[in-house]
């Protein structure tokens, strides 16, 4: 059963790739602006076809993908060159593979939602608590009350459970600051007294809890939008939370994982189910976790990267109007490539660590 967890990982990366160079090529299209390559893949090419102005490939090795855009990485003379057009247009095509890689994240999750709320007995936890665990402490002066709905915590709006578990993980002391809703009206709790706890459960073991319960309703069809689009913002949380990580040095380079580490969790992910069915829905779900995680990856001010891309348009915009003429796009083209090298090179190294890893 394994193998099929790692075909359908293996595919559906590739679709991921595909659907973000997808996004690069319809709007350059759609701007008129000329396309030389279209691939799927980086390496050599195992299929190609030309189409009007447009080379089509299939490269060998699924970890990346290329939109030839004309004129992207340097000037050109040609009147739909990238650089002709206006720079609204420019942004938006920059941008539409991280746009389209949300899209997919956001289907991916709203069918695996719809799928569940026509089993008619799914229920999801919200944000409202419906009472508190045996030893919670300062139950009665606490400041909260079944009933209340938390917003926000420490100033991070909280749509359901795992907003308020991932926000309650980033607080730095013992105590934090909410925003409560009662009654319809909005409360804030500052400096409140919340942190983990041991809480024996009724067969005698003992558990980390913040001893709170929460409620639960039924997921419905139009509740399944909404979760949806909550499931999406929940993961680019997640993912700027993993880059401050990164960043202050909670988390280091070897923590991060390439396609082979994505494989091989999405296999786990879907063997640990107890029945395939469920297994295909944890596939699915860290399928949409992923798509939004490019999508957030790539805005990244980084060069090579569409964010870098991005963030360099603006900056050799403002150097033109500063200096009174136009950088090289040589130069613009010099630092994208070294970038792309950088890139490649850590791609191997989390490659490589991932290759350790699985043994």
């Amino acid at each position: 059963m394994s193998f099929l967890y790692i075909l359908i990982a293996i595919l559906m990366f590739g679709v991921l790739i595909a659907v973000h160079e997808l996004g690069h090529f319809l709007s350059a299209k759609l701007f008129g602006i000329k396309v030389n390559e279209f691939a799927i893949g980086m390496g050599p090419a195992i299929w190609k076809k030309q189409r009007g102005e447009t080379l089509y490939a299939l490269r060998a090795l699924p970890v990346g993908g290329f939109c030839g855009i004309e004129g992207e990485d340097g000037d050109s003379d040609d009147p739909r060159a990238f650089p002709k057009k206006p720079l609204w247009q420019r942004l938006l095509v920059l941008a539409a593979g991280s746009i389209m890689n949300l899209l997919a994240g956001f289907l991916i999750a709203l069918v695996i939602y719809l799928l569940c709320s026509f089993s008619g007995d799914y229920v999801l936890a919200n944000n409202e608590l419906s009472g508190f665990m045996d030893g919670f402490p300062l139950q009665s002066e606490s400041g909260l009350l079944p009933g209340d709905r938390i917003l926000s915590v420490d100033g991070l709006r909280v749509h359901n459970t795992r907003d308020f578990s991932l926000f309650m993980s980033l607080s730095d002391g013992e105590q934090v600051d909410l925003v409560i809703r009662r009654d319809g009206k909005r409360i804030r709790l500052e400096d409140f007294p919340l942190q983990l706890r041991e809480f024996t459960l009724e067969d005698g073991s003992t558990v980390l809890r913040y001893g709170l319960y929460f409620t639960s309703d039924p997921l419905t069809p139009l509740r399944a939008v909404r979760e949806a689009y909550f499931d999406c913002t929940y993961y680019a949380r997640v993912v700027w939370v993993s880059l401050k990580l990164l960043v202050t040095g909670g988390a280091g380079v070897e923590d991060l994982s390439g396609p082979v580490g994505i494989v091989k969790a999405i296999s786990d992910a879907g063997v640990s189910a107890p029945t395939v069915g469920e297994g295909l829905l944890n596939v699915f779900s860290l399928i949409a976790f992923i798509a939004v995680n490019l999508a957030v990856m790539n805005l990244l001010p980084i060069p090579a990267l569409d964010g870098g891309r991005i963030f360099s348009t603006l900056i050799f915009l403002l150097l033109e109007k500063l200096l009174g003429r136009k950088p090289s796009p040589k130069i613009e083209g010099g630092i994208h490539a070294v970038g792309l090298l950088l890139l490649l090179a850590l791609m191997a190294f989390v490659m490589f660590h991932d290759i350790i890893r699985l043994f």
